[in-house]
């Protein structure tokens, strides 16, 4: 957040001696009034954390003073890229607030990366209105990139990151790639699982996890089972393939009392085009035996079954994993014919 600030205000006081009534491109908003934007939707999303909303927005709205100028506009957006940089900071973990899509809620790190995305998207908006494109930093469009567009295709060899952020919400184009007209970002989903909650794994998580990170969690025992970093593996993989489709890729185990990660369990990628979709889980040794991996494989099972295009779900454990195999069947599954050299076990939608 405050590299996007720093950013932001240094590319519109270069051009604050310009004629801010331009209209920006494909819109009705002038310079000043996109800056109105910027200002007020940094403020909700702070407050939408200070008021832990979760059932719908904080009724407060901002607006700038009549007769502002672009100085002032400038200094608006300071003052609350500060006020949720500061908000940000302080949020415990496992805080979420309503934001509508695509699930409803995000954390802090959802609420910052949505705060640099508007800080970066309109601030070019406007530049780019008095015929300025500026770039910001690398990192910083490549962070909003693995945070909220997981189902964009990475860059391609002869871009950069910030042309594929502008490509992504139909500000420019890319070789090879149609034109995008209607676009969101997408937050990682948090489902709950009674003690647990589910948090899904961005791309860059991921490949700090299979790197043998933390993906910026606390570990019980300090690390995930190795399955969870295998599983966090191939979703980087499938992210940098362009095939990774939200949602169905590497959930973390998160304790809601202590927010202490307890292993790891998702899907092997998107329903098949039998509508199958296979699940994997583990958990750190010093989880087991709580029935923490039943709790969540009920509610991943639940959650994939709100998706029509899913008929069935499988699991598949070795011989000697008999706890796995307890999992699936505590779970509602039932054994299949083996896959050798697999047990199956199944679950189909009612």
């Amino acid at each position: 957040m405050d590299a996007a600030v720093a950013h932001a205000t240094a590319v519109l006081r270069a051009v604050a001696d310009r004629d801010w009534d331009a209209k920006t491109d494909g819109g009705d908003w002038s310079g000043l009034k996109t800056s109105e934007h910027i200002a007020g939707v940094l403020t909700a999303y702070a407050c939408q954390l200070t008021g832990r909303a979760t059932d719908g927005w904080v009724p407060l709205d901002t607006a700038l003073d009549e007769g502002t100028g672009p100085e002032g506009a400038i200094h608006a957006i300071e003052a609350a890229g500060g006020l949720l940089s500061a908000v940000v900071r302080t949020t415990p973990r496992g805080v979420r607030a309503h934001h509508s899509y695509p699930s409803g809620g995000a954390d802090a790190s959802g609420f910052a990366a949505m705060g640099v995305t508007e800080l970066l998207l309109h601030t070019y908006d406007i530049a780019h209105a008095l015929d300025v494109d500026p770039e910001p930093p690398a990192v910083l469009a490549e962070a909003v990139l693995s945070h909220l567009f997981p189902h964009v295709p990475p860059t391609p060899a002869d871009g950069t990151p910030w042309t594929t952020l502008l490509w992504a919400t139909g500000r420019g184009d890319l070789p090879g790639r149609a034109r995008v007209t209607r676009w969101r970002w997408h937050n990682p989903h948090a489902l709950p699982a009674g003690e647990l909650s589910l948090r899904e794994v961005t791309p860059a998580a991921a490949a700090d996890l299979a790197e043998g990170g933390t993906g910026g969690l606390a570990w019980l025992g300090g690390a995930p089972f190795g399955g969870t970093r295998a599983a966090a593996g191939q979703l980087f993989k499938a992210y940098v393939a362009g095939v990774h489709r939200p949602g169905w890729g590497l959930y973390a185990l998160v304790r809601a009392a202590d927010e202490v990660a307890v292993g790891g369990m998702g899907f092997h990628g998107p329903p098949d085009d039998d509508g199958c979709v296979e699940v994997g889980y583990d958990l750190v040794e010093q989880a087991r035996g709580n029935g923490y991996a039943t709790t969540a494989l009920r509610a991943l099972t639940a959650w994939a079954l709100t998706h029509p295009e899913v008929t069935s779900l499988l699991a598949l454990t070795t011989p000697e994993n008999v706890p796995s195999q307890k999992v699936a069947t505590s779970a509602g599954y039932t054994r299949l014919p083996d896959r050798a050299p697999h047990y199956a076990f199944g679950l189909r939608r009612p």
